[in-house]
């Protein structure tokens, strides 16, 4: 079973100021030093055989560092209409998948084991697995090809919300300790306090 891992990377940082991609991760962080996106790559790269990265247009450096971190970058020229549109660029880009894991380039501290689990799920017949911490459902959001057409058809900024609230008895939780699962960074003080 061919599981393709999608880096959404094609936001704006509207609340953080400047491109939070970018951003170091503080050095006592696992990967400190990276920038967020970098770290985020790498470790959907060290989970899965094959990552897609979404960036938007213009974005040269982020493109260019995802690649080196081991993504394979399709630019989203319409990243300005919002995740949905992003994410069904990468599912596009996919090609043949049979499933992909959807990770959001501003999640550096969710770690490699937990995005193969969401893998795993899909290999063994879950049709829509996520990892929760604490009761709460997290990132990253693993969907089986029979969601194909409905990936490929969002649009706006809601992202994958739209699939999950169409089909939350598809969804199969797997509880972790991993509270990167939860953290993503949108503003300078979310780098801080790692853990």
């Amino acid at each position: 079973m061919k599981v393709v891992g999608i880096l959404l990377a094609a936001g704006f940082s509207t609340r953080f100021g400047t491109n939070k991609l970018l951003a170091p991760l503080p050095a006592g962080a696992p990967e400190g030093g990276a920038p967020v996106a970098v770290a985020s790559a790498r470790h959907l790269a060290e989970a899965l055989p094959e990552s897609v990265a979404v960036v938007r247009p213009r974005a040269q450096k982020v493109s260019q560092l995802l690649r080196e971190a081991g993504c394979r970058t399709v630019i989203c020229r319409n990243a300005a209409q919002g995740m949905g549109t992003s994410l069904a660029a990468g599912v596009r880009a996919a090609g043949d998948a049979d499933g992909w894991v959807v990770a959001l380039a501003d999640m550096p501290f969710i770690r490699p084991e937990t995005i193969r689990r969401i893998a795993r799920a899909l290999e063994e017949g879950a049709a829509i697995a996520a990892p929760a911490c604490g009761g709460e459902r997290g990132h990253p959001v693993g969907f089986a090809r029979r969601f194909r057409d409905d990936l490929l058809a969002l649009r706006g900024d809601e992202g994958a919300r739209q699939v999950l609230n169409a089909y939350p008895d598809w969804i199969t939780l797997y509880e972790t300790d991993d509270r990167g699962v939860l953290r993503d960074v949108d503003v300078p003080g979310d780098l801080a306090g790692h853990s």
